[in-house]
């Protein structure tokens, strides 16, 4: 069975998105927890696992993987024949990549003021300061400029890069979406893969 290391407060977007990928693709994985308050992410075995000291690592047989981008790109390939992660048409997973990628190393001022411990309710949204509001209103109109129309999916299944704009875009709320934004996230927001993920942080 395929395990998976995440932090203990699942909290990590990007433990989720693994996490969320592997539940959605329908392969049995065995939960394992890294105290990282504490440092657990650097004990020697662990470390040489993970080779980078950080959550989320997966272990498939003898074989380990750090960093979600990678894990990600690695069960498409080594599960072909179960649900994609990302989309299977190229032009559509670059696409995907891309924002993949701009998801995780842009809108810093936002992900600073809102963590993810504000979007999984463990303390209240206080309102942007300017620099978050700024990417708040990027965040938007990528948004826009990329969800369809009657707020399905993406690249029209399913998709990894679904749940990853549904956290960013959770940091705001729904007075401060556009209605149809609010509803996208909120839809993504009650699969079963990410009510899975919820339901197991500790309150």
């Amino acid at each position: 069975m395929l395990q998976l290391y995440v932090d203990q407060g699942f909290l990590s977007p990007y433990a989720m998105a693994v996490f969320v990928a592997l539940s959605e693709k329908g392969l049995p994985f065995d939960v394992r927890t890294r105290d990282l308050g504490h440092g657990e992410q650097f004990e020697p075995a662990y470390r040489e696992q993970s080779l980078t000291s950080r959550v989320p690592t997966l272990l498939d047989g003898a074989f380990s993987l750090s960093e979600s981008s990678a894990i990600i790109e690695y069960l498409d390939e080594a599960y072909p024949a179960t649900v994609r992660a990302l989309p299977a048409a190229l032009k559509a997973r670059a696409r995907a990549r891309q924002l993949q990628a701009w998801l995780r190393s842009d809108l810093l001022a936002l992900r600073n003021e809102r963590s993810t411990e504000t979007v999984f309710g463990r303390q209240a949204a206080a309102p942007l300061g300017e620099a978050a509001r700024a990417a708040a209103d990027k965040l938007i109109a990528v948004a826009e400029a990329v969800v369809p129309a009657d707020g399905g999916e993406l690249f029209g299944d399913w998709c990894v890069v679904d749940a990853e704009l549904a956290l960013l875009l959770k940091r705001l709320t729904a007075d401060e979406l556009p209605p149809r934004l609010a509803a996208y996230a909120e839809r993504q927001w009650r699969r079963p893969s990410l009510a899975d993920w919820r339901a197991r942080q500790i309150r």
